[in-house]
């Protein structure tokens, strides 16, 4: 029989009944049949295929084990037992043998699809005559069955149970409405029998112990053990060592608008400098984002007692948090772990710094590739290299650069000509001049500046926030940037000379010299000429980069908001966007730098160091020559540090330094739910719906076993 046939069976079934709301139902699951995918279907038969391990007659059928492996999330659920999702092998039993059909796990599916398939749920397995309805029996009988014998009597008889069900029993039912208002209203009247239960005296207090007795039966499941272990340390809020009904109530709503928390805190949190709230800023966030006050200060006390272990004063930070907002949460280190030997962190630092030095290096080499074109016009066209030339009759030209004493031609008009001069005389190759040697000292360069980073932000961050204070960021990425200087220096010395020797050496009728051949020139002192001048311009380079990269991806894109995670081109945009402000305003030290590391010839201008070159620029050729070919250092800037700090962001992500100690993460059902389907979250909530009537639901044998014998169709 198809799932077609099924259902349309099951409406003649029930209409032979008279049921009019589940005939209605499963109109709709006709509907949702109907209109589901043809790749959902398929989803459903592989699930089905994969746990369906029971076979009769050719037939494979799910056992409730395998229905469970089928249907329960993905991921921890040690708080809610794996052999409880099996309550819910009783709604979809419908046929009650103790065995599902792929047409049963079909209709089960398709009934998941309901945009309120977790009431309906627990809807379905309260009503045991599938009748359509519940009456006062049915409702008591399920209760009890799943209820055990130490546990806190409820009474029926109560007269929050009459204004649902009538003064007399039998001769008022539930519908599938009034019933979703009676499960939402249950937890607070046995919450409040619980504790009239407990106060033998009736003086309105109760013990700790008492109090714990009462949440771990409506809403264990719902708390870490941590906090479970100090629930009776509620009684510290007030004086006397007991507990009173309004901080029960308190307790209660916390717990039930868990997820207001959440949204309240990491919103809060998110918008503080240091990353941390206190009561006040708790109250005021939830009050600016709200029609009315949401929390109490009763409340927030108890937000903040739990959450700061017993000190609800200091300013708490998102992870201190986690263990009142993740019902899985686990002490990040356990108490008897051997703490490692200095020796050991040493040596742990080391391997750590070194492998990010490794994946530095990978992604500069990347980054240098793909703008080197860039970097070769801008080397041309910056040092406006002249060539004396007497093929023009003598004819005096727009001569631009003071340092040339001669009648000469200007090599290179703009940035487009001299792209198409160099691809004319040298071809494409040509572009890529002086790359050999890049890429072996790029390396060692953009390595140092991304692991001196990360290294000073990380010893100067907040462990717990995560945050560091802006100082901190300048002096991580200033040092990042004379660190690097070691490297930089002779690696661009070389390549400079290599990059205007091309041209020159075509128009001049001279063989171009190697590498080998400028270094033993230069010898080791001459190849940190302009070493200053590169300290000068390397330093705020990158206290503005690093500091501007983090802020645009925390503050402009959001990262680590609700658990975001940046996209390939927010990645790249940040990276991108930081390295305009950081080249542009650092191009004084750049050329001053290229000019004194540029072989000068004759009648040109000499400079003796960094502060003469910068005087005699600024007084022979105006305070615009000091920003020449910025445009042209931001376009090679900008992409080259988006696609190296791009690499490097998804070598950490995608080949993390495998015994790097996780940060602290706050991970919820607002932050992890997402990454289940659809159905299998009705499922997850239906079964919360009804372990908040108590926490043994499904635990106890009896629950497993029809409670009323099975009507004969």
């Amino acid at each position: 029989m198809s799932p077609l046939s099924h259902i349309l069976s099951t409406i003649h079934c029930e209409g032979d009944k008279g049921s009019s709301s589940l005939a209605s139902s499963a109109l709709k699951s006709v509907r949702n049949v109907v209109a589901a995918p043809e790749n959902e279907l398929k989803r459903w038969r592989r699930v089905f295929e994969a746990n369906a391990k029971v076979v009769i007659n050719g037939d494979k059928f799910l056992d409730p084990d395998n229905f469970v492996n089928a249907i329960a999330p993905k991921g921890d659920l040690t708080k809610i037992g794996r052999a409880q999702f099996a309550i819910l092998f009783r709604v979809a039993d419908t046929s009650k043998r103790g065995l599902l059909s792929w047409d049963d796990f079909t209709v089960f599916e398709t009934l998941l699809k309901r945009p309120d398939a977790d009431y309906w749920m627990a809807f379905q397995y309260f009503d045991v005559d599938s009748s359509g309805t519940i009456t006062y029996d049915e409702f008591k009988n399920v209760f009890m069955a799943n209820v055990g014998p130490s546990a806190i009597p409820f009474d029926f008889d109560c007269d929050w149970v009459k204004l649902y069900l009538g003064q007399k029993n039998g001769t008022h039912v539930l519908g599938y409405n009034e019933f979703t208002q009676l499960m939402k209203g249950l937890q607070g009247e046995r919450l409040r029998q619980a504790f009239k239960y407990l106060d033998t005296d009736r003086d309105g207090f109760i013990r700790p112990d008492e109090f714990k007795q009462i949440i771990l039966e409506i809403a264990g499941h719902k708390l870490s053990d941590a906090v479970v272990d100090r629930l009776p340390t509620l009684c510290t809020l007030t004086p006397g060592g007991r507990i009173s009904y309004s901080e029960v109530v308190a307790f209660h709503n916390v717990v039930r608008d868990m997820d207001m928390i959440e949204r309240i805190i990491r919103e809060a949190t998110a918008k503080t400098k240091d990353g941390r709230i206190d009561q006040s800023d708790f109250l005021n966030h939830s009050a600016a984002n709200s029609r009315y006050s949401l929390f109490t200060p009763m409340e927030a006390s108890i937000i903040f007692h739990f959450a700061g272990r017993g000190s609800g004063e200091k300013r708490l930070a998102l992870v201190d948090f986690a263990q009142l907002l993740d019902p899985r949460w686990r002490a990040p280190h356990d108490d008897v772990e051997v703490k490692p030997t200095s020796s050991t962190s040493f040596l742990q630092a080391f391997l750590h710094s070194a492998y990010n030095f490794v994946q530095g290096g990978a992604a500069g080499a990347l980054g240098a590739t793909i703008v080197y074109p860039i970097d070769m016009v801008k080397v041309n066209k910056h040092t406006l290299f002249y060539i004396e030339s007497f093929l023009h009759n003598n004819a005096f030209y727009d001569v631009l650069d003071p340092r040339s004493t001669v009648v000469g031609q200007m090599l290179y008009k703009n940035s487009i000509d001299c792209a198409q001069k160099i691809f004319r005389n040298e071809g494409f190759l040509g572009f890529y001049r002086g790359l050999g040697p890049q890429l072996i000292g790029v390396a060692p360069e953009k390595a140092i500046k991304l692991t001196v980073n990360d290294l000073v932000r990380g010893r100067a961050m907040d462990p717990e926030t995560g945050r560091i204070k802006l100082g901190w960021e300048l002096i991580a990425g200033g040092t990042a940037g004379g660190c690097q200087v070691v490297f930089t220096n002779p690696l661009e010395i070389v390549k400079i000379r290599l990059q205007i020797q091309g041209e020159a050496a075509k128009l001049e009728g001279a063989a171009p010299k190697g590498a080998v051949h400028i270094v033993r020139q230069l010898g080791i002192m001459g190849l940190y000429r302009g070493a200053s001048a590169c300290l000068l311009r390397d330093i705020p380079f990158s206290a503005i980069y690093f500091p501007a990269y983090s802020h645009l991806k925390k503050d402009v894109f959001h990262e680590g908001y609700n658990g975001k995670q940046l996209s390939f081109l927010e990645t790249l945009g940040s990276a991108a966007i930081a390295g305009m402000p950081a080249a542009y305003l650092t191009t004084p030290a750049d050329v001053v730098k290229t000019r004194l590391q540029v072989e000068a010839r004759q009648g040109q201008t000499h400079y003796k160091g960094l502060t003469d070159a910068f005087f005699k620029i600024y007084r022979e050729e105006g305070f615009k020559a000091l920003f020449k070919g910025g445009p042209a250092r931001v376009l090679r800037s900008s992409p080259q540090f988006g696609f190296t700090l791009l690499t490097y962001e998804y070598l950490h992500k995608y080949l993390p330094y495998p015994w790097q100690e996780k940060p602290h993460e706050v991970k919820t059902a607002l932050t992890t739910s997402r990454q289940d389907d659809m159905s299998r979250i009705r499922a997850r909530n239906a079964l919360k719906i009804l372990l908040d009537v108590h926490g043994d639901f499904g635990r106890r044998p009896a629950a497993a076993t029809p409670l009323l014998p099975p009507k004969s169709a």
